[in-house]
């Protein structure tokens, strides 16, 4: 006996939803890893690096032959099978507690701004919904660590990227633009002297005191007098020491190396007094002309960034370690892209991102040295590709959150990765 169509049709659709059900149940029983990281320093290398230049090198290439390959030697590391740029030889000492991720995509090319978005929060640009940064996903979640304490600090421009998107203020950032003047809005004028300060916080409480008081019922009022009294924590001796890195012995500042160094070792402070996440971003100087964005001239003096960044990493690890803080903090790395073996018409690289290297490091992390294989000249991958969902849910396993669960922009819920997938055998 023939059913009627419209019963045909709502069978069909019932036992599509049953399926899809079925494997979302699935996927959500699947046991997800869980580390007992604490904290996260996030490192950006702004503009886009190198792969073959820098954690996959290939065979060496020849730009005014225009021969496809990496502009530097090779030199092993402390993990048998697993080399790095000759200008990475401390990094390549602490390859035990490094994994080199080298087989991440994405699908942005040619836009430096589309695609730090999408390396910060795991998705595309959308035109409906303004997604958080990994730092504010784990500021959100973390939570306070300690009070008088950001949860989130940005060494750096602030930008959208980095934004807490849809979780709102309370999941957003303390930003500095240098080490020396301290974070934007925070830091007592030079004119103003300690005693003067006390007393505009001795009046500034009494007007806040009876002006909320009168208006207790007014939930923005409440709001802004909280934000306000975590500002006035902020600013505080206790918290604004954490920026006084002269109190850092002179050989640890100079193993640090210049500005980006001196960055890291800030980040290690702030890690230390109680932040749970830093980003520090290493678009800066100029030192080769372009930054890591290596179109033409750039090429000819990156190694001056790849030196700086060996110095940084290398000896952030290492102080870490002594002050018994690696396997608390995970280091994550950030680029937009990475840049194709072939070289353009001016002698540099252009965009590509099909196939590039990110890092993880200490979080107590069962560290590889190398996770994926791409071809011959780092342009895809050939053994476990892996997308930046992937990537930050490994992240955010490491921190012991959940990349399944479900936040809400609005009444809608978003999950905290777009069903990324961490690398388990980081957790094994």
């Amino acid at each position: 006996m023939m059913l009627p169509e419209l019963n045909r049709r709502q069978i069909l659709k019932s036992a599509a939803l049953s399926a899809l059900s079925g494997s979302a149940l699935a996927a959500a029983s699947k046991p997800v890893p869980k580390g007992e990281a604490e904290h996260c320093i996030f490192l950006w290398l702004g503009g886009g690096a190198a792969q073959m230049d820098t954690f996959d090198p290939k065979r060496k290439g020849d730009p005014k032959g225009k021969k496809a390959g990496s502009y530097y030697d090779a030199i092993d590391t402390a993990v048998p099978g697993v080399q790095v740029c000759e200008h990475l030889p401390r990094v390549a000492a602490e390859m035990e507690n490094i994994t080199l991720c080298r087989t991440v995509f994405h699908n942005v090319i040619d836009e430096h701004a589309a695609a730090a978005y999408q390396v910060h929060t795991g998705r595309p640009v959308s035109g409906t919904i303004q997604y958080p940064s990994v730092g504010s996903i784990v500021a959100h979640e973390k939570g306070t660590l300690e009070k008088g304490v950001p949860r989130y600090v940005v060494i750096g421009y602030p930008s959208i990227s980095r934004n807490p998107g849809f979780l709102g203020a309370e999941a957003g950032f303390l930003y500095l633009l240098d080490v020396d003047s301290g974070p934007a809005g925070l830091a007592r004028p030079s004119n103003v002297t300690a005693p003067r300060w006390k007393r505009r916080e001795d009046l500034l409480s009494v007007l806040r005191r009876g002006y909320v008081s009168s208006n207790s019922k007014d939930r923005l009022i409440q709001d802004y007098d909280s934000t306000l009294e975590q500002s006035l924590e902020l600013a505080g001796p206790k918290f604004m020491s954490t920026f006084e890195l002269e109190g850092e012995s002179a050989q640890l500042r100079n193993s640090y190396g210049g500005e980006f160094g001196q960055r890291c070792l800030l980040a290690r402070r702030l890690v230390q007094r109680g932040v749970r996440f830093v980003e520090v971003s290493h678009n800066l100087n100029f030192l080769n002309g372009t930054g890591w964005d290596t179109h033409n001239d750039g090429q000819l003096k990156q190694h001056l960034l790849i030196r700086e960044l060996d110095h940084a990493l290398a000896t952030l690890i290492d102080d870490l370690r002594q002050h018994r803080l690696l396997d608390k903090t995970l280091i994550a790395l950030g680029t937009e892209f990475g840049r194709p073996a072939k070289f353009d018409g001016g002698g540099g690289r252009g965009h590509h991102s099909k196939c590039f290297s990110l890092l993880l490091a200490g979080g107590g992390l069962n560290h590889l040295g190398a996770y994926g294989v791409s071809n011959e000249l780092a342009e895809k991958s050939i053994e476990n590709a892996l997308s930046l969902p992937d990537y930050h849910a490994t992240i955010h396993s490491a921190l012991g959150i959940n990349p399944a669960k479900e936040l809400h922009a609005g009444d809608r819920p978003v999950p905290i990765t777009d069903g990324g997938t961490p690398i388990a055998s980081l957790f094994s």
